[in-house]
């Protein structure tokens, strides 16, 4: 859960920046910055794809994945989910005063922006898994530039947004730790192969902006690689 921790620190800290120095802080540092972390999340990718065995393995995984995400739609899910809960939170916040509406909103806005997400996802599941906290690490910076950003607009209600992030990202983190600990190390390894795909995905997409990929549509493919090398093993295939 350190990669959780190490998250919150940095909304924590953003937050603060934000709020008593954001404005005196150019928008081309930020944004070279997170483009900085868009290329190391790239190379990070492809240094974890290069841990597998055998590369049929997170490519079946991959193919098998994205077909379970495209069927359950997870790349629309997660985009409705973030929408559907500003919709209600905003809609309570209408009776409250300017200050209290303001506040939520800050905090709606900046939880959505920090939970929802294949990042939070897979390095809440590495981190609980292993103990590699890489992914939360990277993902910790952009966050924490982001809570300068908000906490400078939008108030001291960003910070407070740490909270679901400790709680989402480290339940998940436990719940992988438990449920990971029979599995056969070369299964964490092709996860952690497929987990890079992911990764690269995100850096393309999200963070250098060089192309739109659903990368929520990937996030079953985890599974699907721990499935195979149990299956494989069951079989008494050896790769």
């Amino acid at each position: 859960m350190l990669g959780t921790l190490i998250n919150v620190a940095a909304i924590f800290i953003g937050g603060f920046i934000g709020l008593f120095a954001g404005q005196k802080i150019p928008a081309r540092f930020r944004q070279t910055l997170v483009s900085g972390m868009g290329l190391f999340t790239l190379a990070n990718g492809i240094y974890l794809f290069t841990q597998t065995q055998n590369v049929l393995i997170p490519l079946g995984a991959l193919v098998l994945g994205t077909v379970a995400g495209e069927f359950l739609k997870l790349e629309e899910h997660l985009e409705n989910l973030g929408a559907v809960l500003e919709r209600k939170l905003n809609r309570t916040s209408q009776t409250q005063s300017a200050d209290t509406q303001r506040f939520i909103y800050g905090f709606v806005t900046a939880s959505l922006l920090f939970c929802i997400g294949p990042m939070a996802i897979l390095g809440s599941i590495q981190d609980g898994v292993s103990g590699n906290f890489q992914t939360l690490a990277v993902k910790s910076l952009l966050d924490g530039l982001a809570s300068v950003a908000f906490a400078s607009s939008l108030g001291v209600g960003v910070l407070f947004s740490a909270l679901p992030v400790l709680v989402y990202q480290g339940g998940i983190s436990l719940v992988a730790r438990v449920s990971g600990q029979g599995f056969d190390p070369s299964a964490m390894t092709e996860m952690t192969a497929v987990g890079g795909v992911i990764l690269i995905g995100i850096a393309i997409s999200n963070l250098l902006e060089i192309k739109k990929i659903r990368t929520g549509s990937f996030l079953p493919a985890l599974i699907f690689a721990v499935l195979i090398v149990i299956s494989l093993n069951a079989l008494g295939v050896s790769y």
